[in-house]
Protein backbone atom coordinates (compact mmCIF):
# COMPACT_ATOMS: atom_id res chain seq x y z
CA UNK A 1 0.00 0.00 0.00
CA UNK A 2 1.54 3.50 -1.14
CA UNK A 3 0.32 5.40 1.83
CA UNK A 4 1.59 9.13 3.14
CA UNK A 5 0.70 10.69 6.55
CA UNK A 6 1.61 14.67 7.07
CA UNK A 7 1.46 17.24 8.99
CA UNK A 8 2.02 20.87 8.74
CA UNK A 9 1.77 23.71 11.02
CA UNK A 10 1.63 27.51 10.41
CA UNK A 11 0.66 30.98 11.66
CA UNK A 12 -2.65 30.73 9.29
CA UNK A 13 -3.14 26.69 9.02
CA UNK A 14 -2.77 23.49 11.08
CA UNK A 15 -3.25 20.91 8.87
CA UNK A 16 -3.13 16.80 9.56
CA UNK A 17 -3.67 14.54 6.52
CA UNK A 18 -3.28 11.08 5.48
CA UNK A 19 -3.82 9.92 2.19
CA UNK A 20 -3.84 6.10 0.57
CA UNK A 21 -3.47 6.23 -2.63
CA UNK A 22 -4.04 2.43 -3.27
CA UNK A 23 -7.46 3.06 -1.34
CA UNK A 24 -11.04 1.87 -2.07
CA UNK A 25 -12.65 5.88 -1.89
CA UNK A 26 -13.07 6.46 2.02
CA UNK A 27 -13.11 9.53 3.04
CA UNK A 28 -12.91 11.80 6.31
CA UNK A 29 -12.37 15.70 5.12
CA UNK A 30 -13.34 18.63 7.80
CA UNK A 31 -11.54 21.73 6.86
CA UNK A 32 -14.07 24.22 7.40
CA UNK A 33 -15.02 25.11 4.29
CA UNK A 34 -18.42 22.77 2.94
CA UNK A 35 -18.22 23.46 -0.03
CA UNK A 36 -14.08 22.72 -0.28
CA UNK A 37 -15.23 19.42 1.81
CA UNK A 38 -17.94 18.67 -1.14
CA UNK A 39 -15.10 19.02 -3.40
CA UNK A 40 -12.30 16.57 -1.91
CA UNK A 41 -14.66 14.22 -0.74
CA UNK A 42 -15.13 13.68 -5.02
CA UNK A 43 -11.47 13.72 -5.29
CA UNK A 44 -11.27 10.95 -3.16
CA UNK A 45 -14.38 8.90 -3.91
CA UNK A 46 -13.65 8.83 -7.57
CA UNK A 47 -10.08 8.62 -7.72
CA UNK A 48 -10.55 5.49 -4.88
CA UNK A 49 -7.87 7.60 -2.56
CA UNK A 50 -8.42 6.99 1.18
CA UNK A 51 -7.96 10.12 2.47
CA UNK A 52 -8.26 12.09 6.12
CA UNK A 53 -7.96 15.39 6.39
CA UNK A 54 -8.70 18.26 9.39
CA UNK A 55 -7.78 21.73 9.09
CA UNK A 56 -8.51 24.43 11.30
CA UNK A 57 -7.26 27.35 9.13
CA UNK A 58 -8.00 31.25 8.93
CA UNK A 59 -10.95 31.11 7.48
CA UNK A 60 -12.82 34.22 9.46
CA UNK A 61 -9.71 36.38 6.92
CA UNK A 62 -11.33 33.97 3.93
CA UNK A 63 -10.29 31.09 2.39
CA UNK A 64 -7.29 31.23 0.69
CA UNK A 65 -4.31 29.92 3.22
CA UNK A 66 -6.67 27.15 4.02
CA UNK A 67 -7.17 25.98 0.49
CA UNK A 68 -3.65 27.03 -0.73
CA UNK A 69 -2.21 25.05 2.17
CA UNK A 70 -4.29 21.80 1.87
CA UNK A 71 -3.36 21.40 -1.67
CA UNK A 72 0.45 22.21 -0.45
CA UNK A 73 -0.11 19.24 1.89
CA UNK A 74 -2.01 17.17 -0.47
CA UNK A 75 0.88 17.31 -3.34
CA UNK A 76 3.33 16.75 -0.85
CA UNK A 77 1.44 13.22 0.33
CA UNK A 78 0.87 12.10 -2.95
CA UNK A 79 4.25 12.67 -3.66
CA UNK A 80 5.68 10.70 -0.30
CA UNK A 81 3.07 8.27 -1.33
CA UNK A 82 4.61 7.84 -4.92
CA UNK A 83 8.28 8.02 -4.15
CA UNK A 84 9.27 4.84 -5.81
CA UNK A 85 7.73 5.53 -9.57
CA UNK A 86 8.76 2.19 -10.91
CA UNK A 87 6.02 0.07 -12.53
CA UNK A 88 4.12 3.28 -12.38
CA UNK A 89 1.84 4.68 -15.88
CA UNK A 90 3.21 8.27 -15.09
CA UNK A 91 0.40 9.90 -17.53
CA UNK A 92 -3.08 9.96 -16.37
CA UNK A 93 -5.95 11.89 -18.74
CA UNK A 94 -9.63 11.85 -17.87
CA UNK A 95 -12.80 14.16 -20.03
CA UNK A 96 -15.45 14.01 -17.70
CA UNK A 97 -18.95 15.20 -17.77
CA UNK A 98 -21.43 16.64 -15.15
CA UNK A 99 -24.87 17.38 -16.55
CA UNK A 100 -23.65 21.14 -18.21
CA UNK A 101 -20.24 20.59 -17.48
CA UNK A 102 -17.03 19.25 -19.46
CA UNK A 103 -13.69 19.13 -18.08
CA UNK A 104 -10.72 17.88 -19.15
CA UNK A 105 -7.96 16.96 -17.44
CA UNK A 106 -4.59 15.40 -18.11
CA UNK A 107 -1.44 14.65 -15.66
CA UNK A 108 2.06 13.72 -16.15
CA UNK A 109 4.08 12.75 -12.94
CA UNK A 110 7.32 13.73 -14.38
CA UNK A 111 8.55 15.89 -11.17
CA UNK A 112 8.20 18.49 -13.20
CA UNK A 113 6.01 21.03 -11.63
CA UNK A 114 3.36 22.73 -14.34
CA UNK A 115 0.13 23.93 -13.88
CA UNK A 116 -2.16 25.31 -17.38
CA UNK A 117 -5.52 25.77 -16.05
CA UNK A 118 -8.19 27.27 -18.57
CA UNK A 119 -11.44 27.98 -16.92
CA UNK A 120 -14.40 31.07 -16.95
CA UNK A 121 -16.57 30.55 -13.67
CA UNK A 122 -19.93 32.70 -13.88
CA UNK A 123 -19.62 32.68 -9.50
CA UNK A 124 -17.34 34.77 -8.04
CA UNK A 125 -18.48 32.03 -4.69
CA UNK A 126 -19.94 28.35 -4.26
CA UNK A 127 -21.10 28.57 -0.60
CA UNK A 128 -18.63 30.42 1.21
CA UNK A 129 -15.83 29.05 -1.33
CA UNK A 130 -13.84 31.72 -3.72
CA UNK A 131 -14.12 30.51 -6.99
CA UNK A 132 -10.97 31.60 -7.84
CA UNK A 133 -8.99 29.52 -5.06
CA UNK A 134 -9.48 26.79 -7.59
CA UNK A 135 -6.76 27.34 -9.52
CA UNK A 136 -4.89 28.08 -6.66
CA UNK A 137 -5.66 24.70 -5.34
CA UNK A 138 -4.64 23.07 -8.61
CA UNK A 139 -1.48 25.02 -8.73
CA UNK A 140 -0.33 24.29 -5.02
CA UNK A 141 -0.59 20.46 -5.78
CA UNK A 142 1.01 20.72 -9.07
CA UNK A 143 4.56 22.41 -7.41
CA UNK A 144 4.41 20.43 -3.98
CA UNK A 145 3.52 17.04 -6.02
CA UNK A 146 6.02 17.82 -8.75
CA UNK A 147 3.40 17.11 -11.76
CA UNK A 148 1.86 18.52 -14.80
CA UNK A 149 -1.65 19.39 -14.43
CA UNK A 150 -3.09 20.77 -17.34
CA UNK A 151 -7.61 21.18 -16.57
CA UNK A 152 -9.27 22.95 -19.28
CA UNK A 153 -13.16 23.70 -19.11
CA UNK A 154 -14.74 22.73 -22.63
CA UNK A 155 -18.10 23.35 -21.61
CA UNK A 156 -20.52 24.33 -18.73
CA UNK A 157 -22.52 27.67 -17.07
CA UNK A 158 -23.02 25.63 -13.70
CA UNK A 159 -20.45 26.45 -11.84
CA UNK A 160 -20.33 24.36 -9.35
CA UNK A 161 -20.52 21.24 -12.10
CA UNK A 162 -17.78 22.95 -13.19
CA UNK A 163 -15.67 22.71 -10.28
CA UNK A 164 -16.65 19.44 -9.22
CA UNK A 165 -16.06 18.19 -12.37
CA UNK A 166 -12.20 19.27 -12.17
CA UNK A 167 -11.84 17.63 -8.86
CA UNK A 168 -13.23 14.26 -10.69
CA UNK A 169 -11.71 14.28 -13.52
CA UNK A 170 -8.08 15.31 -11.78
CA UNK A 171 -8.94 12.25 -9.50
CA UNK A 172 -9.88 10.15 -12.33
CA UNK A 173 -6.40 11.00 -14.32
CA UNK A 174 -4.47 10.81 -10.93
CA UNK A 175 -5.36 7.54 -10.26
CA UNK A 176 -4.46 5.88 -13.96
CA UNK A 177 -1.68 8.27 -13.36
CA UNK A 178 -0.40 6.45 -10.42
CA UNK A 179 -1.42 3.28 -11.62
CA UNK A 180 1.03 -0.22 -11.61
CA UNK A 181 1.73 -1.68 -15.03
CA UNK A 182 3.29 -4.90 -14.64
CA UNK A 183 4.71 -4.21 -18.61
CA UNK A 184 6.91 -1.57 -17.05
CA UNK A 185 9.91 -3.07 -15.10
CA UNK A 186 11.36 0.25 -14.16
CA UNK A 187 10.53 3.55 -14.63
CA UNK A 188 8.56 4.92 -17.50
CA UNK A 189 11.14 7.26 -18.83
CA UNK A 190 14.21 7.25 -21.47
CA UNK A 191 16.09 8.91 -19.13
CA UNK A 192 16.01 6.34 -16.10
CA UNK A 193 14.22 8.21 -13.85
CA UNK A 194 11.04 10.47 -12.86
CA UNK A 195 12.89 12.98 -10.73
Amino acid sequence: MRKAELARKTSETDIKMSLNIDGKGSYDIKTGIEFFDHMLNGFAKHGFFDLKVKVDGDIGVDGHHTVEDTGIVLGNAIKEACKDTKGMARFGYFILPMDDALVLCSIDFSGRPYLNFEANFNQERCGYFETELVKEFFYAVSYSAGMNIHIKQLAGDNTHHVIEAMFKAFAKALDMATSLDSRITDVLSTKGKLR
